[in-house]
């Protein structure tokens, strides 16, 4: 009874002491703490090199390269091959995309665009009914494939730009082994295949990938191997990005694309370039945004959308009713713009200068009234076709401040649906994206962008919007996101996020979105927003509509000397890890 009464004694005067005392802080808690305890959400901390995509195997396999020696392009490189396996409805062989690099060694910026181009033998007419309508049967169709830009792309930034320390068959390796051996599928691949099961086994080839012998799906738990994936696989690890436009893989390719009715041909295939580009570069609060020039619109419309911003104090005025209607009215203004002039600039001249011109940003923003909201219908522009929002980003910074932000799709979720028999390889269904209608005699629907209009060799314009923000010439935030045309208001939003209000990089990625895009003369608002902030927006004339959520950021912020990453909860068994 003593010992009790002893142990009582001491415990109460441990918590009487605790209450009547503030907790010492083992941290110094001003802004530039690493934690702060302030905050409700927290990043991933690392030191030497950090990984942050959609998938946690990828993310896996790109900081093991990292610490093998590897650079920010040899972790990309197996990034992207790894999520052709184990995120099948974006990761990609078969699609395109962009990639933004930045070498600390020469403190330069690349934009490296490996969008899918039009084959030769496609038409607008393939994706019009008898009566002049888009023909929505078309867009997962063989036709809507488009020349596959992926394996070159990765091929040629780790030609140019690779450390030199691993082999490409070193990088390759792991999405081999997960194709050979097989990865345990989760609960949402599972989902997604039983989902979309009806549409995906129409192709045999396809069924045989994703399936099991039986017809059955996979639960989460089973293993799931591609065995003709990894054919695959290993013979662009042995013949580089040859292997894939010239060698079997091609001519696999040929003969299903004549067996079906596709379009693209052998030369096709060996005429594919890689382009790197100059990328866009402009200033904001200090900070410069580096964007992907066209025919990607997202670089030109978030420097467009920033310049006017600018011109509003968002700092002072919070995530308020108020930056949150200035922001719907410069999505409407930029939206309304990139609509009407962004294209493939070997095809067009694209007045990127303009849009990006600060003087007329100012002009833009003297436009927009606090109190009301502009009638989209009076904007002049011409509507681009709407991306599917089933891409995938990832952002990587190495141990010497080598930074990539890549973003890459399919286009709809799992392409078009067709796999390439006996290659494991899904198509993308890009050529759809193009303005089909524009130029078309007879063609019905709203105002087609005539820049975007289909042209054999083209490349259709993208939304997809890698960006990486310099301060003092250094990378600073390293940032994407899938979602379609939401892809451009989500990245903005992280950026303002970030720079405007100060937040860490995991505050930033959780707060609630918006997105404008013109027409419809829609505000969309992410589930759970403020319901005072709706009716505060509502008096300014804004239309509301709730919808799903908005993208998948994977993004990465440098800050003394530290790397702070966050993975979007908005999607499922997104990673990131540092070191």
């Amino acid at each position: 009874m003593q010992i009790k009464t002893i142990i009582a004694s001491v415990f109460l005067s441990f918590t009487v002491h605790s209450i009547a005392k503030p907790i010492e802080q083992p941290y110094n808690l001003s802004q530039t703490s690493i934690a702060r305890y302030q905050d409700v959400f927290h990043p991933v901390i690392g030191q030497l090199g950090m990984v942050s995509t959609q998938n946690q195997i990828a993310t896996e396999v790109g900081l093991n390269i990292l610490k093998q020696g590897g650079s920010a392009i040899d972790a990309s490189v197996a990034v992207a091959f790894a999520l052709s396996v184990t995120l099948p409805r974006a990761g990609n062989l078969g699609g395109g995309g962009f990639m933004l690099y930045h070498s600390a060694d020469v403190a330069k910026n690349y934009a490296i665009d490996y969008r899918e181009t039009a084959p030769s033998g496609v038409t607008a007419q393939h994706f019009l009914t008898a009566d002049g309508k888009k023909d929505r049967v078309s867009a997962t169709s063989w036709h809507a494939a488009g020349v596959p830009g992926t394996v070159a792309g990765m091929y040629k930034s780790w030609q140019i730009f690779g450390s030199g320390k691993l082999t490409w068959k070193q990088l390759l390796q792991p999405a081999i082994d997960l194709a050979e051996q097989g990865f345990i599928v989760n609960y949402d691949l599972a989902q997604i295949l039983e989902t979309k099961k009806d549409w995906l086994t129409e192709s045999n080839s396809t069924a045989r990938s994703f399936y099991k012998s039986d017809g059955s799906g996979y639960r989460k738990g089973d293993v799931l191997k591609q065995l003709d994936l990894a054919w695959s696989l290993k013979q662009i690890a042995s013949g580089g990005a040859a292997a894939f436009y010239q060698g079997e893989i091609a001519e696999k390719i040929v003969a299903d694309m004549e067996k079906h009715g596709g379009h693209i041909d052998i030369q096709d295939l060996a005429n594919y370039q890689v382009k790197i580009k100059q990328p866009l570069n402009s200033g904001y609060h200090g900070y410069i945004i580096v964007g992907m020039p066209p025919p990607s619109s997202g670089g030109a419309t978030i420097i467009q959308m920033l310049n006017i911003l600018e011109n509003f104090p968002i700092r002072q005025w919070g995530r308020s009713s108020s930056t949150l209607h200035v922001m719907a009215e410069a999505m409407k203004l930029s939206f309304a713009d990139r609509g009407t002039y962004i294209a493939d600039p070997d095809f067009n001249e694209v007045p990127v200068n303009w849009l990006t011109d600060k003087q007329r940003a100012q002009g833009l923003a003297a436009t927009i009234s606090l109190d009301s909201s502009i009638n989209a219908a009076e904007l002049k522009g011409q509507r681009l076709i709407d991306e599917g929002p089933s891409t995938t980003h990832f952002s990587i910074v190495d141990r010497h401040g080598n930074a990539v932000s890549n973003t890459y799709t399919l286009g709809y979720s799992f392409g078009n649906g067709k796999v390439i028999e006996g290659t494991g390889i899904l198509l993308n269904n890009q050529i759809h994206t193009f303005s089909v209608r524009a130029g078309i005699e007879g063609a019905k629907g709203f105002i087609a962008s005539k820049a975007n209009k289909l042209e054999a060799g083209k490349r259709p314009v993208s939304s997809q919007s890698p960006i990486i923000v310099l301060k003092d010439n250094k990378p600073f935030l390293v940032t994407g996101s899938p979602g379609g045309s939401r892809i451009i208001n989500v990245v903005t939003q992280m950026i303002s996020n970030v720079i405007d209000h100060e937040m860490n990089i995991a505050e930033a990625t959780n707060q609630r979105r918006i997105h404008h895009q013109w027409i419809p003369d829609l505000l969309e608002v992410e589930p759970g927003f403020n319901r005072d902030t709706f009716e505060l927006l509502k008096q300014k004339g804004q239309k509301i509509k709730e919808t799903y959520t908005m993208g998948s950021t994977q993004s990465i912020l440098i800050k003394d000397g530290l790397l702070f990453g966050s993975s979007d909860p908005r999607r499922p068994n997104a990673s990131t890890l540092g070191y």
